[in-house]
């Protein structure tokens, strides 16, 4: 007969069987892993207004470009000048041409350069819908 009746005292050790829960943890620790984003920092600290609660909307696969208040250009933490700015992007663009640029500008840059850097990223071939400028 099938089961265990009430007068019997057959004592039967009770398994737990973990495998299927480690699988299932590696898995998600793969998948963690696997889309895991890196974002590029510019390297310097920007003084930025306050926007008014508006969220910026940073894209992960982005170019950032940024211009302090000494009217430095500085990309990954380097300072590029306008004249390195198409040397620096040109390789990324020629990788991925969707690639967004986003110029960062500190509130006491100069609007010239900001609008320097601009033209740059276009000369480089960024596309103009694909360029943010921000002076925060």
């Amino acid at each position: 007969m099938f089961g265990k009746g009430i007068g019997e005292d057959t004592e039967e050790e009770v398994h737990i069987d973990l495998s299927p829960m480690i699988d299932c943890i590696f898995i998600l620790l793969i998948f963690f892993i696997v889309t895991t984003v890196f974002v590029d920092e510019t390297g310097v600290t920007v003084n930025k207004p306050d926007s008014g609660g508006a969220a910026s909307n940073l894209e992960s696969n982005s170019i950032l470009i940024a211009v302090t208040a000494e009217d430095k250009i500085m990309y990954a933490n380097e300072s590029i000048g306008v004249q390195g700015v198409i040397g620096k992007i040109k390789p990324a663009l020629i990788e991925e041409p969707d690639m967004p640029v986003i110029i960062q500008g500190d509130r006491e840059a100069s609007h010239g350069v900001v609008q320097e850097v601009h033209a740059q990223a276009i000369l480089a071939g960024a596309q103009k819908e694909r360029i943010s400028v921000s002076m925060k």
